[in-house]
């Protein structure tokens, strides 16, 4: 005897990795969005480090920061992202060189706290998940 239950999660996204698109963003899968309680929090304030090409992602509430960028909540409950237009010129990155899907690390910096971190990388480089059309 079987006990079918109906797949019905043919459209969910099931990505734990932090997105980087042609649009200047960086994009917060539903899965990591989830994860890791991003809903609670209205801000995240950026770090880069510029040898290993690595931006940090810190997440916020503090109204007080100065230097945050808003996350923008998706409305069908797909994630979130934020619009980063002034980070990616401000350290001369062309996102279209850097459009993709990045596993991230979580680390507790000393006088920062906890900060997600994706190591960039050119499309042509390791490590770098394949482009979707």
């Amino acid at each position: 005897m079987y006990n079918f239950k109906k797949f019905t999660k043919t459209s969910s996204r099931t990505e734990d990795r932090i997105s980087v698109t042609s649009s200047y963003s960086f994009g917060f899968p539903r899965k990591f969005y989830k994860d890791n309680n991003i809903g609670k929090f209205k801000f995240v304030s950026l770090y880069y480090d510029k040898k290993n090409k690595a931006v940090g992602f810190q997440f916020t509430n503090d109204e007080e920061e100065r230097h945050k960028f808003s996350i923008i909540k998706s409305k069908k409950n797909y994630g979130g992202g934020i619009v980063a237009t002034s980070f990616f010129k401000t350290n001369d990155l062309n996102p279209r060189d850097y459009k993709g899907k990045y596993e991230w690390q979580k680390q507790k910096i000393e006088n920062v706290g906890v900060v997600f971190i994706n190591e960039l990388k050119k499309k042509d480089q390791e490590g770098l998940a394949p482009e979707k059309s």
